[in-house]
């Protein structure tokens, strides 16, 4: 089965970038960096989401965000599906922070049970047909909304491009690189959306 070890965010500036991440979230080898002076402009098509356990680490992991230089995109408030707020990285990364808990059970761990990739695809079912070709297994599909892929240690996920872009808070439109690597033991390819995969070996050795 393929799943995803890590991904790699291509950023202009390599040593703020590892500042930063540090300081943020601290999501050692699941979140890699390498530089890259790709031009890029506007939404490039992903999202990633750390979830925890309660809405005290939503905040605290947004704060920390943004005590290390980002920037808020939606400030951290209840929704239909739970508690969460919206950053962007110095590097233009768009970084939700989520949990389906309305309420506080305890003090505030700062810790991330799961780190979730999410592709805005031009056509879920045909990106979703592509990846299962790939080795890919589906652990939840709703319809053509939206698909998340079992296993790994970043899951993956695919939601309609323009609605990913409406839950960021943030206009869909965009151009150049996506500016992000996907890392799995595979050979090499690029989704139907652009997205490369890289072999695990190569992320290691950047």
């Amino acid at each position: 089965m393929t799943s995803l070890d890590s991904i790699t965010l291509e950023v202009a500036d390599l040593a703020a970038a590892e500042r930063f991440y540090s300081a943020a979230f601290g999501l050692g080898d699941r979140v890699r960096l390498r530089a890259s002076q790709e031009p890029t402009d506007g939404f490039r098509g992903f999202t990633l989401s750390l979830t925890v356990a309660q809405p005290a680490d939503v905040h605290a992991l947004v704060d920390a965000a943004v005590d290390a230089g980002a920037t808020v995109v939606k400030a951290a408030a209840k929704s239909m599906w739970g508690y969460g707020g919206v950053v962007r990285a110095p590097d233009g990364t768009i970084w939700k922070v989520a949990t389906a808990a309305k309420k506080d059970t305890g003090p505030a761990t700062r810790e991330v049970s799961d780190v979730v990739l999410l592709l805005g695809v031009a056509d879920v079912a045909a990106s979703r047909r592509f990846y299962l070709e790939q080795g890919l297994v589906v652990g939840k599909s709703f319809a053509r909304m939206y698909v998340e892929f079992a296993g790994g240690a970043v899951k993956l996920a695919l939601y309609r491009r323009r609605a990913l872009a409406k839950d960021a808070g943030v206009p869909e439109e965009g151009t150049g690189s996506h500016r992000i690597a996907l890392n799995a033991p595979t050979t090499p390819f690029t989704d139907p959306d652009g997205f490369p995969w890289e072999s695990t070996s190569m992320a290691t050795q950047s």
